[in-house]
């Protein structure tokens, strides 16, 4: 654990390093896109796309974005976790955490009612999201339903069969 992490909302002037973080966390530039055409969309929410500085380096990347949870034809506003990027020479020191822990408890104060991701299921239980299958949980995305996990802000914001509709940014990841 590093105890000089910094974690704070994205400014324009860290595009740059924001895409360097993305590109080597996750050795392409698919996600750097997501976020560059994330940002340009509805459903970019800018006081939730945060940066992690260490020693004033730029070392992880975190955004929410808004989607759509489908209830039987009825929709209400969730929250989509991605991505999560750290540097890879700074991985395993705690700042992934941080940026998650920072992240899921400004949306909670903002009055979001939900947090889903998709990917890494043991690592986000560790954070306090649980197996979307808990309540039947499925996504628009194709991935196995095994992928998705889960994080109530507001408890029953979940029920038995939901689906996440993430935005069509996103499927081009796919």
């Amino acid at each position: 654990m590093i105890d000089d992490i910094i974690v704070r909302p994205e400014q324009t002037t860290d595009v740059n390093a924001v895409d360097v973080v993305n590109i080597s966390a996750f050795e392409g530039e698919k996600e750097a896109q997501l976020v560059a055409d994330l940002r340009k969309s509805p459903y970019y929410i800018p006081a939730l796309a945060l940066v992690a500085e260490v020693h004033g380096r730029l070392v992880g990347h975190i955004m929410l974005s808004k989607a759509q949870l489908n209830r039987r034809g009825l929709l209400s506003e969730v929250l989509v976790l991605a991505p999560m990027s750290v540097v890879p020479s700074q991985s395993h020191r705690g700042i992934g955490t941080r940026l998650v822990q920072e992240a899921t408890g400004r949306a909670q104060r903002m009055g979001y009612r939900a947090v889903i991701v998709t990917g890494q299921p043991e690592y986000y239980q560790k954070l306090g999201f649980h197996k979307g299958s808990r309540w039947r949980l499925y996504s628009t995305l194709p991935v196995p339903d095994s992928a998705i996990s889960a994080m109530e802000l507001h408890d029953g914001t979940f029920k038995e069969g939901d689906t996440v509709q993430y935005p069509v940014e996103f499927l081009r990841l796919y």
